[in-house]
């Protein structure tokens, strides 16, 4: 055996091979301590990831240690200093009696309450009439609040047209077109169009 080769197959099962101690092997020229160039294995990060300081030192430990119960995972230090914490947290400060309670004032500033009611098909041909025939600039949005509006003022008993008028302080030929379409479908549907929730 001149040359040391590593094999690249499994071991045959069958197949006997011969066993040396250490002692045997020392003194024979083909056994002789050979510098095996293991290929370094890619590590599944990029270049610059693998120049940091911190995987060097975890990659390092574990060279060095070997086992995994000894390995120590390379972090910052910890410094507690009293300055900074008497600078953030003040002498005189007394604990609330009650914890912070998140309130929705001025959540209706930042996105407007959408409607409760909801439109269907047959409202959104009935949008399409307003624009096209009527030429009224509506949308869906503004339908829904209307119609939403009428629900809650009505409860049982169906409202009239001069009523609305006086709740909504107003007098337009589009409100009066919308309570007629609404009257209409509340009529056809013999009750209310806004569901809720009895307890």
């Amino acid at each position: 055996m001149n040359k040391l080769s590593f094999r690249a197959r499994a071991l045959e099962p069958t197949k006997p091979l011969p066993v040396y101690k250490k002692d045997e092997i020392s003194g024979k020229q083909d056994y002789t301590g050979h510098n095996r160039a293991v290929p370094q294995m890619p590590t599944g990060m990029e270049k610059e990831e693998e120049s940091e300081h911190h995987l060097q030192r975890a990659i390092s430990a574990q060279q060095v240690y070997g086992d995994k119960h000894a390995m120590v995972i390379p972090v910052p230090e910890a410094v507690i200093s009293k300055d900074a914490y008497n600078n953030i947290y003040k002498e005189n400060h007394r604990m609330p009696k009650t914890y912070v309670t998140n309130t929705v004032t001025g959540l209706h500033l930042l996105e407007p309450e959408k409607p409760e009611y909801d439109m269907d098909s047959e409202d959104e041909d009935f949008l399409k009439s307003l624009k096209d025939v009527h030429t009224f600039n509506v949308d869906g949005l503004d339908l829904e609040r209307i119609i939403e509006q009428l629900e809650k003022s009505c409860g049982t008993q169906m409202v009239t047209l001069p009523e609305v008028k006086l709740l909504f302080k107003e007098e337009n030929r589009l409100l009066e077109i919308v309570f007629q379409y609404w009257e209409r479908k509340r009529k056809g549907q013999n009750g209310p169009l806004l569901y809720q929730v009895n307890y």
